[in-house]
């Protein structure tokens, strides 16, 4: 989230990324309560640290900003986006991100505790991709000041405590990601099975996200969830536009870049950090899902 100071939890081990963690940006990692939701000014943070916000994770915590006025750059693992505002970057739990501000730059940050956000979003698969991976969302001018109304309304829900609170809530987060689900265009027409399809693929999704480093088969994978083989490949291809292996894939090669962009560990260390017995062919895969070798990608990058 935006910038401040505090103290930060860095983390070197393979169980999550070697960058610092945080609460809120700038305080110390604590537990989330389930039904966490907080709304702050993007001033007040961002201002204290000049602007720039370094390349932080949050563990639990996911982020809808709202860019009023301004605009900057935002990193998000090792893709850079550009954007002006209006507009919405939307932020899941457990991305490598960082901000550029253009000075005074206005707006708001909504985080939302990733047990809550599941819980909205498993009411309606066609709100499934909103989170599936860092996105900037261009806004046109009537859209982005809609946006701002219901989050500075959602800010007065939660400083306060009168009945309904809760409903008036969760109604004001349905309604800032149905705005970004239509203005980004990502909402497709249903049909008979596609919510029992976007159940599973979230199903594949955390199965993955625990073992990746196993380096399963993906027959492995359909029988732990009860499905069969074809069955998975076709929710996965419907829902995620990929295929399983392929999902397996990027994520093994998300925690990669991480190790060696934010890491000092060796090729041969990422390449065990990530499931492979053997260093020469995992930069191999690397190279040909990248386009660069480990070594190579990291020197690109200042690493």
């Amino acid at each position: 989230m935006p910038g401040g100071s505090g103290v930060a939890i860095w983390t070197f081990h393979h169980d999550s990324p070697p960058v610092p963690s945080f609460y809120l940006y700038g305080e110390p990692q604590r537990s989330v309560g389930e039904g966490f939701v907080h709304v702050e000014s993007l001033d007040d943070r961002s201002r204290p640290s000049e602007w720039t916000i370094r390349p932080h994770v949050h563990r639990d915590l996911n982020h809808i900003f709202l860019i009023a006025d301004g605009g900057g750059a935002m990193r998000a693992e090792a893709a850079q986006v550009r954007f002006e505002a209006p507009c919405l970057l939307l932020i899941p739990a457990g991305i490598v991100h960082g901000f550029d501000w253009h000075r005074e730059s206005q707006g708001h940050v909504t985080t939302i505790a990733d047990t809550y956000l599941r819980h909205l979003l498993d009411r309606d698969a066609d709100l499934a991709p909103l989170f599936a991976a860092p996105r900037a969302l261009m806004l046109p001018q009537e859209d982005g000041s809609a946006a701002e109304q219901v989050i500075v309304g959602l800010a007065r829900e939660l400083g306060w405590s009168g009945r309904g609170q809760r409903a008036a809530i969760e109604a004001a987060l349905l309604q800032l990601m149905v705005l970004a689900l239509r203005h980004g265009q990502l909402a497709q027409g249903t049909s008979p099975g596609t919510e029992k399809q976007a159940a599973l693929v979230a199903r594949l999704r955390e199965r993955i996200e625990q073992r990746f480093r196993e380096r399963e088969p993906v027959s492995v994978h359909a029988r732990a969830l009860g499905t069969s083989l074809t069955a998975l490949r076709q929710a996965c291809a419907r829902v995620a536009g990929s295929s399983p292996a392929q999902m397996l894939d990027d994520r093994a090669l998300l925690e990669a870049r991480r190790l060696l962009l934010y890491s000092q560990l060796s090729v041969t260390e990422v390449a065990y950090a990530v499931g492979f017995e053997d260093a020469a062919y995992f930069s191999r895969f690397f190279t040909r899902h990248v386009g660069q070798p480990p070594r190579a990608y990291r020197a690109a990058r200042g690493g």
